[in-house]
Formats: C-alpha cells, structure tokens, sequence
C-alpha cells in the first residue's frame, strides 16, 4: 500500500507507513483527529476513519490517562486559592505526564502567567533570603556592619518588589525562545501559547523547590529541564527526542558560541606572543 501523508490543521508531518502511523497512535505521537492522504483519494480524512487503524485510534481512546480537561489551577474558583496552587503543584513535580495530559494547550495566558509568577517568585525571593542570610555571617567582620546590613536590607526590598515583574519577564522570553527552537527541530505542533503553558506551570512548580537550602537551586534548574521535556512532548504531541533536542537547543548553541570565542581568543593571543619573539 502506499504511504501515507499525515497532517495536524496546516501542518505537515510527513509521509508514513501504515505500521509508522499504527504506532504513532498507539504511542500518542498521532492523535485520531490527525488527518491522512494517500494516492488515489479524493479528499483529506481522519486517522480514526481509515480502516485499517480502527484497532489503534479504539485502543488510543481506551488508554487515554487523563482528559484535557485542566489542571487543578484553573479550578481555583471551585478548589480555593491555596489548595489549587498546592495540588497543582504536586500534580506536576510528581506526575508530570499526567498533569501535562491534563493541561489545557489553550484557554489564555493569564491564568499559567498568575502561576509562574507566583511560584516563581516564591522560589527567587526565598533562594534570595537564604543567600543574605549565610552571606550575613561574614557581614559582622565589615568595618561598618550596621551600613552593610541597612544595604542588604534596601537591595533585598527592591529584589522582592522587582521579583514578580522579573519572573514575568523571563516567562515571555524563555517561552519564544524555547517555541522557536521547537519550530527549529520541526516541533511546533501548536501554537506559541501552548508553549508557554508549559513553561510557566513547570516554573511555577520547580522554583518553590530552591526554598531547600544549598542544593535547592540546583535541584530545581534540572527537574526544570526534565519537566520541560515532558511537557512539551505531551503538549505538542512529538516525541521525546524532539522536545529535548529543542530544550537543550539554547544551551548547545551557547556552548558552541562560547568555545568559538575561546578558540578565536586563544588564537589571538597565541599570534600576539609569536609576534612578540
């Protein structure tokens, strides 16, 4: 049989066997909504009406874990303020692929932005006190203490007004950045709110993680990285290896930058000693 080629609304997402397409709903990476052409037909029609994948759409519909029907945030009205934070919260740190089934891909910005800034402020503006207050035992050493206490004081003020502005921020800029990397990789199977959907819910949910001392920060930039990954496969319905690529994208980039950098400035310098003897 020939093959078949698959689209999701205007997007492409290529020519499959049929085994590929069986699997691929089997796997979640098609959805039976998906739509399909091969030569000889006249008209575009959906996975779920081809015959031939009957089994698999049944099967994908049978295994649905959760249905896109929000996560617990968006029914803070119904839950209450606090109680849907929390379990929100836990729903994504704990099961991620299931609170990222769950999410809405759309539905408006307010609501993922309200809770990104929120935990991520918890996370910025705790890590910040506990950085002032190991950073405090040497303060005492100064010559003048008080005016080094009454400085840390005043900075520590304008970062926690400050915080939630900046986590907004950082939320819009991380979001394009990390859409257009997945646009890069051939990812973007939705739109760029979706994307931040994802980005603001894991923020929101792995910055409270930095209130651990020590090792929170840490903790928290790489359950970010692996939520992320999560998210974003689910969301955009790609594979695993597609959301990683386009997460670690930015990182590699900056790397190769900056090698680059060291290499033209070792060069330099190295040209610059020979000139020299």
């Amino acid at each position: 049989m020939a093959n078949i080629q698959v689209n999701r609304g205007e997007t492409k997402l290529g020519v499959f066997s049929e085994e590929e397409i069986r699997e691929a709903l089997q796997t979640g990476r098609f959805v039976p909504t998906d739509i399909g052409w091969r030569e000889g037909m006249t008209t575009w029609q959906r996975l779920a009406d081809f015959p031939e994948f009957a089994a698999a759409t049944a099967a994908t519909a049978a295994s649905a874990i959760v249905p896109a029907t929000g996560l617990p945030w968006e029914r803070r009205e119904e839950l209450g303020f606090v109680p849907a934070f929390v379990e929100t919260l836990k729903l994504v740190l704990l099961n991620p692929a299931v609170a990222f089934a769950a999410m809405k891909k759309e539905g408006g910005l307010s609501d993922p932005l309200l809770y990104g800034v929120i935990g991520g402020s918890i996370g910025f503006i705790i890590s910040l006190l506990w950085n002032i207050l190991f950073g405090s035992i040497g303060a005492f050493t100064d010559r003048n203490p008080i005016a080094g206490a009454i400085g840390a004081g005043v900075g520590m003020v304008i970062c926690i007004i400050l915080a939630p502005l900046f986590i907004a921020v950082c939320l819009f800029i991380g979001s394009g950045i990390l859409h257009l990397c997945l646009m890069l990789v051939g990812g973007a199977n939705r739109s760029f709110e979706t994307t931040f959907r994802v980005v603001s819910y894991t923020v929101g949910s792995t910055n409270p993680i930095a209130i651990i001392p020590f090792c929170g920060g840490v903790v928290a930039a790489i359950w970010n990285i692996v939520l992320e990954c999560i998210g974003l496969a689910k969301a955009h319905e790609i594979t695993t290896g597609k959301a990683v690529i386009a997460v670690l994208l930015p990182v590699i980039v900056c790397c190769g930058l900056i090698l680059v950098v060291s290499v033209v400035a070792g060069v330099g310098i190295f040209s610059a000693l020979l000139g020299h003897h």
